[in-house]
């Protein structure tokens, strides 16, 4: 299980080039990681807290066990100076078994003792990759919005000095100068009108003239 660790801190410090050349999402890559090193160090903890519990257990039954042994040996003293030898004797017998046994624990308690401590250490050392990869993993992140967001204004400034996009602005150049053109054009045939329209009616002014001369002579209002 603590291999996992070392192969996730190789991923991390080594493959991210290789998951961008495979397609996949670092960020959600290095999550995943990070979800399955958290799942390690639950189970980890779990069985560390079970071993804690049976070390417990181990010491309470070794401590009982020279109990036993302290309490046989005051009731053999106490057998002896009752003249009571077969009660001492069988006093000293238990006694026997019990510091057999209490030695067995101790063993035992003592290599579980260690064991608990080799795990505690293990635990302390996961979770403190945990805290590096976290850390690891907000960095990259960081880095790879940075590249994304440098790649889209790099091809927006590509876009930008492309080829096709310096010929649509040249037929938007050339689509203006025609609308220009055209104004102009419109504005000499307007220009064109309006004289002609002039010129009709001065012709119209000069007939209206005449027939107003005419109408005087014709009344005698003549000057």
């Amino acid at each position: 299980m603590f291999r996992f660790f070392k192969r996730v801190k190789t991923v991390v410090s080594s493959e991210l080039n290789a998951m961008l050349d495979r397609a996949e999402d670092p960020v959600k890559m290095l999550d995943q990681y990070l979800r399955d090193m958290a799942e390690d160090i639950r189970e980890v903890e779990a069985a560390v807290a079970k071993q804690i519990a049976n070390e417990k257990m181990l010491k309470r039954k070794m401590n009982d066990a020279e109990a036993m042994v302290q309490k046989r040996m005051e009731q053999a003293e106490l057998a002896v100076e009752a003249g009571n030898d077969d009660l001492a004797r069988r006093a000293l017998q238990d006694k026997r078994e019990h510091e057999a046994t209490a030695k067995t624990l101790q063993e035992t308690w003592e290599q579980a003792k260690k064991d608990v401590d080799e795990l505690k250490a293990k635990l302390d050392e996961m979770k403190r990759e945990y805290q590096e990869m976290v850390l690891k993993r907000d960095t990259l992140k960081a880095r790879a919005e940075s590249a994304k967001t440098k790649t889209k204004i790099n091809r927006a400034m590509s876009s930008i000095g492309s080829d096709d996009a310096k010929r649509g602005f040249e037929r938007m150049e050339e689509k203006v100068l025609q609308y220009e053109a055209e104004a102009e054009t419109s504005e000499d045939l307007t220009e064109a009108i309006r004289t002609l329209d002039d010129e009709f009616n001065d012709v119209m002014k000069d007939d209206v003239d005449e027939e107003l001369a005419s109408l005087k002579e014709k009344l005698g209002k003549t000057e």
